[in-house]
């Protein structure tokens, strides 16, 4: 099978931990304690893997933790070119409170990149032998609004189509460069993208009919939590429902979404077919604490669930 590559231009150390209770002030000690590399692009390659199929990681990487996040990496068994820099990588933190189930996520902005070295990531990125490209997660400081547009440009030059999520300026750069082949913005990226609010299902599914119609992007799909999704492409347009499930964790949820439906349109499978994979991927991710991601078997049943097979 063709590898797929991801990008992730800001990863983190995601740490998870358990505590009975949140104070403040007070020492609290806690229960479980996790480590994973964590971070869009990273997250997608984690399931892609699981699902079967080939993944690498390019990212950036440095600073006194960056060996740690490398050996995560490691430790998950995936392919990585990694493109150092001077600034450490950073380190997201998820507490989740036994007594009330919710969960507590602290996320820093990360390191300034220069020049020199987003630079060396298009570098890396031009040598990329794959067939296709997922570019995910934030940009951060100091990397060009139109980084994405960059990449996206690069990639179409070479035939290797290019899946985007991420949000804000990074996200409307990327999508004016057109040709994306897949974007999956959530209901609030999809507000800031078209500068209006959308509500009802008949709307976001207009603003993503928009999308497809401009050329931005051949497939697009606008996830809306415990409400469902809307999948707007050249065929047409559909919306599913989430199944009722009991959530432990946002952690990745739409990262799985991504990585199970590009696993399903590198197999053959199509569009509807492969938004369905996504759906169950996202709703799997989130029965497991902390970054555990979605896990083939849950995906497996919550597809026959969904979708009836």
């Amino acid at each position: 099978m063709p590898e797929i590559a991801t990008l992730t231009l800001n990863p983190t150390i995601d740490i998870a931990y358990e505590v009975d209770r949140v104070f403040h002030t007070h020492k609290m000690r806690t229960r479980t304690e996790h480590y994973a590399p964590g971070g869009g692009g990273i997250n997608v390659a984690r399931v892609v893997v699981r699902l079967g199929a080939n993944a690498r990681c390019f990212y950036l990487s440095g600073g006194a933790t960056g060996p740690a996040f490398d050996g995560l990496i490691d430790l998950h068994c995936l392919a990585r070119t990694r493109i150092a820099i001077e600034g450490p990588t950073r380190m997201a933190t998820a507490v989740l409170e036994r007594e009330s189930g919710k969960e507590f996520r602290f996320t820093p902005q990360g390191p300034e990149i220069s020049e020199a070295e987003w630079t060396a990531c298009l570098r890396a990125l031009e040598q990329a032998r794959c067939a296709m490209l997922v570019a995910s997660g934030s940009l951060p400081p100091g990397v060009p609004d139109d980084f994405y547009a960059r990449v996206v440009a690069m990639m179409r030059a070479r035939d290797v189509p290019v899946v985007l999520d991420s949000s804000g300026p990074a996200l409307r750069e990327g999508l004016a460069a057109g040709g994306v082949l897949l974007v999956k913005p959530s209901l609030g990226e999809l507000r800031q993208l078209i500068g209006r609010d959308v509500d009802t299902t008949d709307e976001i599914t207009a603003a993503a009919r928009d999308i497809v119609a401009r050329g931005q992007a051949r497939i697009v799909c606008v996830t809306m939590g415990h409400r469902g999704a809307v999948l707007a492409h050249e065929g047409g347009t559909k919306f599913m429902a989430a199944p009722e499930i009991e959530a432990k964790s946002a952690v990745g949820a739409g990262d799985s979404f991504v990585a199970a439906m590009v696993h399903a349109l590198s197999t053959g499978a199509s569009v509807e077919d492969a938004f369905c994979r996504g759906m169950a991927a996202g709703a799997a991710a989130v029965l497991t604490p902390g970054s555990g991601l979605a896990y083939p078997d849950d995906i497996d049943r919550l597809h026959r669930q969904i979708c009836g097979g």
